[in-house]
């Protein structure tokens, strides 16, 4: 019998890191590259069996993702209810925000937390996860329509950094400063996040998306005044990154699903509907999908859909 299998992989800002060698300049091309993915079981090894089932929904976190098949330890895969793409957004993306916001972030209610990108992959789950934490929560994004959608999930204050000064907005509305920044844009907006920062304030870095696109990968930021900054203020900056974090990753996981499985929690996932060629679909959309991201355009998780007939490889 004819018919189809889908899976899906997620898009991450680190893909062009790691595509441009900065993760691990010893690996040479070609390499595979993608972090995560959701699919059917289709073979087991021997002991796999003992756990897995032909058929089954699993997830899996691990380099070389962007393949129709893959092979995955059993000890990676996480067993799911189904494949749905909504559950490849809390496999990197909703665990980054989870970990970090609960590993570093000391959240407690009625504190400040500014996300920035917040409309995006993981900044969407920022958001949700500070506002569940009884914290007032700020986000930029970058048109009214992110703005929309980051209300909906609890946003409190919502700032369009191409029509409003966010700086500007920041100093009138929050002249005490904000305690936590989720951010991981870097560049001008990593400046102005630490100078916005509250007594005791915490500042996040996820990321900075801003210069993985430039030959070096890093904006230079405004720097030389940072001991003096964080002294005056004894504030701090972590640096996050969920392979340091692993020991935390089964136990964030497992909450995440449970809190989508309940519905309290939103997975926003975007497909590419809006993007010039239409939705991704096969491995050979992942390069728009990058693209889409870098051009901001996202709303929620970029997830790649890829089809394929079950009685074709195996």
């Amino acid at each position: 019998m004819h018919g189809y299998v889908y899976a899906f992989v997620g898009i991450n800002a680190s893909d062009i890191n790691y595509s441009a060698g900065r993760y691990d300049a010893s690996v040479k091309p070609p390499f595979d590259i993608g972090f995560e993915g959701v699919g059917d079981v289709v073979a087991l090894g021997l002991s796999a069996s003992a756990d897995y089932t032909v058929g089954q929904a699993v997830a899996y976190v691990k380099a070389g993702s962007f393949a129709e098949y893959t092979v995955v330890p059993a000890k990676q895969a996480v067993p799911l209810p189904s494949v749905k793409p909504e559950f490849l957004t809390l496999m990197v993306s909703g665990a980054t925000a989870y970990i970090s916001l609960k590993e570093l972030g000391e959240l407690s209610e009625g504190k400040k937390v500014l996300v920035t990108a917040a409309a995006g992959g993981t900044g969407q789950f920022a958001v949700q996860l500070a506002k569940k934490a009884k914290c007032h929560v700020i986000g930029t994004c970058s048109s009214d329509e992110k703005g929309g959608f980051l209300k909906s999930i609890g946003c409190d204050r919502t700032i369009n950094y191409k029509t409003e000064n966010v700086e500007s907005v920041l100093r009138k509305d929050y002249p005490e400063g904000v305690d936590v920044v989720y951010e991981s844009v870097g560049g001008k907006m990593f400046d102005l996040a630490l100078n916005s920062l509250a007594t005791k304030g915490h500042l996040i870095v996820i990321g900075f998306i801003a210069g993985y696109q430039n030959p070096t990968g890093l904006q230079p930021i405004k720097a030389e005044l940072l001991p003096a900054k964080l002294l005056k203020k004894s504030a701090s900056i972590r640096g996050f990154f969920l392979n340091h974090y692993l020991s935390e990753y089964k136990m964030a996981l497992k909450h995440l699903l449970k809190m989508y499985e309940k519905g309290d929690l939103v997975c926003e996932v975007d497909f590419g509907d809006m993007s010039p060629e239409g939705k991704f679909t096969g491995l050979e959309s992942v390069f728009r999908a990058v693209d889409y991201m870098y051009m901001g355009k996202n709303i929620g998780k970029i997830v790649v859909e890829l089809p394929h007939s079950v009685n074709s490889k195996l």
